[in-house]
C-alpha cells in the first residue's frame, strides 16, 4: 500500500486502531497512538484524499444483508466490447467485486446471491452482456481466509521490510 508520499507505520497504526475500534474519533485515536489530533486528522484526510483507505461498505457482510451465497464467475470476453462487458457489469448490484486477469479467462467477477436461483438469474444476465462469450462459476462453500491486510499492517507498524513468518 504506497501512494506517492508512502504509508508509513504511523499511518499503519491508525489504520491498525481503526480497525479495532471502528467508531473511534480522531481524538480517541489520537489519544490511543499518544500523537496530536491534528496529526490524525491530517493523516486521515490525506489516505482519504489519495484513495487509500477503501469505502466502510467493505465492512459489511453480504450475508447480514440477505446475500448468504458467493459465487466466483469467470468470464471470456470478444476483446472489442471489453469496454460495455466492464461497465455493465458495474451496473450489476450483486456484482461486487471485479478483476482483470491472466489465464483461460479474461475477468473474475464476484457475486452475492440469496440463493442458487438468484445466482443463476445473475450469471444468465452476465452471460447475456455484450462480448461475453463464455462463464464458468465456482459456488463458494465457505470462507477460509478472509480478505485481510493486518498482517502487511502490523509490519509496517513495527517497521518490518519482511512479512512476519506464518
Amino acid at each position: 500500500m504506497t501512494s506517492q508520499r508512502g504509508f508509513d507505520a504511523l499511518d499503519a497504526r491508525i489504520i491498525r486502531a481503526l480497525d479495532h475500534q471502528p467508531g473511534a474519533s480522531v481524538l480517541a485515536l489520537a489519544r490511543e497512538l499518544g500523537v496530536a489530533r491534528n496529526t490524525v486528522h491530517a493523516r486521515l484526510a490525506r489516505l482519504q484524499r489519495e484513495g487509500m483507505l477503501a469505502p466502510e461498505s467493505r465492512r459489511l457482510d453480504a450475508t447480514s444483508l440477505g446475500y448468504p451465497l458467493t459465487a466466483f464467475v469467470a468470464l471470456s470476453l470478444s476483446q472489442n466490447a471489453a469496454d460495455e462487458a466492464y461497465t455493465r457489469l458495474g451496473e450489476m448490484a450483486q456484482v461486487v467485486e471485479v478483476h482483470s486477469t491472466t489465464g483461460d479467462a479474461d475477468l473474475l467477477v464476484r457475486v452475492v446471491a440469496k440463493d442458487t436461483s438468484d445466482l443463476h438469474r445473475v450469471t444468465r444476465a452476465m452471460l447475456e452482456l455484450p462480448g461475453v462469450t463464455r462463464t464458468s462459476t465456482t459456488v463458494s462453500l465457505s470462507e477460509v481466509v478472509p480478505y485481510r491486510l493486518t498482517r502487511i499492517l502490523d509490519d509496517i507498524a513495527d517497521g518490518a521490510s519482511t512479512p512476519a513468518p506464518a
